[in-house]
């Protein structure tokens, strides 16, 4: 049933469109709006304000990257023609194990929604986390036509109810939750902001599936500027709900939105977001393990990764080998979460490095492979400085990228060395 082989094309625009959506506007629309709030009180509207902006330069450059390189290595591709092949799959490494830990993220978020909705307990958020995460790996498994069907409608629904929370609130918006405006100080804006970094990544992950689009000049480049549009609008509206309610603080930050709705709908709009929050994030756990497998395939294929992670399946083109991989990391992050080894806020910042490396490593790539075009380069360095000025603010999570890397050097001289002896045994 599995071989190497090569991964269909099947992407059209809406579900090009559908996708990076689906991959940005995930967990981080239900949880850090009232975190970056706790954080950094009305002022995080400031983090939200810059991340906003930066998010379409951001987008258009894995988009112009995407359009011009499809290929399923992504970023790792990317950087690998920029720069060499070592780089990229470094890169490739940092966003492959940060799939592992921010998918789960993102399906424990959910499930707290659910449990925060229908008054659930622990045991049951774990086993809906693990029943959606099963789901995106069972969707993977039949192709991105399908997948990219489903999240085109998942994603609609979740627009409709974003915009509902965000319009609805302006009613109760009132101007004493606006002050005091900076209770934390300057540097809890520059805190905030390296939280909302986790709300704008995605763009990199549909870059790996680039090599599916059935016209990559006009799926990636249109899709990703219509994307970011909506979903800049979502994120600052939902922002400005949740500070302008007073719909944060204390235990209740991570579940802001449910209470939002609650305010809008009573407790039948609490049920209703807390179903939202289910397939908001599930659509972004689709997207992510599409992008963490087809990494996996790419980077195995080019000797980077155990060939394993090549296999590809005869009679869907998926990369079986990856989802494979996935499926058995997620397995074990669920396992530490459910015993209490880790806790959520824990695994929120691990791949926060990671994730900004990537986006760094990307845009560094962008500078030399658009240097044709003007505003492909303007932009790339634009992403490149703005991203470069949030990394100080990861904090202790910086140590998860360099235990990669240090494991990735290893492997690789490793490998290297063990290729040599066995030529030289041969010979």
């Amino acid at each position: 049933m599995e071989a190497k082989g090569n991964i269909k094309k099947s992407i059209g625009l809406p579900q090009a469109v559908a996708l990076y959506i689906g991959a940005v506007l995930g967990s981080g629309v239900l949880l850090v709006p009232g975190l970056a709030a706790e954080i950094a009180g009305p002022a995080s509207l400031l983090a939200w304000g810059l991340m906003t902006l930066l998010v379409l330069p951001m987008a258009l450059v894995m988009g112009l990257l995407s359009a011009r390189f499809p290929n399923a290595g992504g970023v790792a591709y990317f950087v690998s023609r920029a720069f060499n092949a070592g780089a990229g799959g470094l890169i490739g490494w940092f966003f492959l194990m940060s799939v592992p830990i921010g998918a789960p993220v993102a399906a424990l978020t959910g499930a707290g929604y659910m449990t925060v909705a229908f008054g659930l307990g622990e045991e049951a958020k774990v086993g809906i986390a693990a029943l959606m995460l099963a789901v995106s790996l069972f969707i993977n498994y039949f192709g991105m036509k399908v997948a990219g069907k489903i999240q085109v409608a998942v994603v609609l629904a979740i627009l409709l109810v974003l915009i509902l929370a965000g319009v609805g609130a302006i009613p109760d918006i009132q101007a004493v939750n606006f002050t005091p405006f900076l209770p934390h100080g300057w540097l809890s804006v520059g805190q905030a902001t390296a939280i909302l970094f986790w709300c704008f990544i995605g763009w990199e992950a549909v870059s790996h599936m680039s090599e599916e689009f059935v016209d990559p000049q006009r799926e990636a480049i249109k899709g990703v500027v219509i994307a970011a549009v909506v979903v800049g609008m979502l994120y600052f509206l939902t922002a400005l709900a949740t500070v302008g309610t007073h719909s944060y603080g204390a235990s209740t930050s991570t579940a802001s939105l449910v209470l939002v709705v609650e305010r809008l709908l009573g407790s039948g709009g609490a049920l209703a977001i807390g179903v939202t929050g289910l397939f908001i994030c599930t659509a972004t756990i689709i997207a992510y393990v599409g992008a963490a497998s087809r990494l996996a395939y790419s980077l195995a294929n080019e000797g980077r990764a155990p060939q394993v992670l090549s296999r590809v399946s005869k009679r869907y083109g998926t990369p079986v080998g990856g989802l494979a991989f996935l499926t058995a990391c997620f397995a074990f992050i669920l396992v530490l979460y459910g015993t209490g080894i880790v806790s959520l806020t824990t695994l929120i910042q691990l791949p926060n490095a990671t994730f900004i490396l990537t986006y760094l490593g990307g845009c560094a790539a962008g500078i030399r492979l658009l240097r044709e075009s003007r505003l492909g380069m303007a932009i790339s360095r634009v992403s490149f400085f703005l991203t470069l000025l949030i990394f100080p603010f990861v904090g202790w999570s910086v140590l998860y990228p360099l235990v990669i890397a240090f494991v990735y050097f290893l492997i690789q001289r490793y490998g290297k060395n063990t290729e040599a002896e066995s030529m030289l045994i041969k010979s």
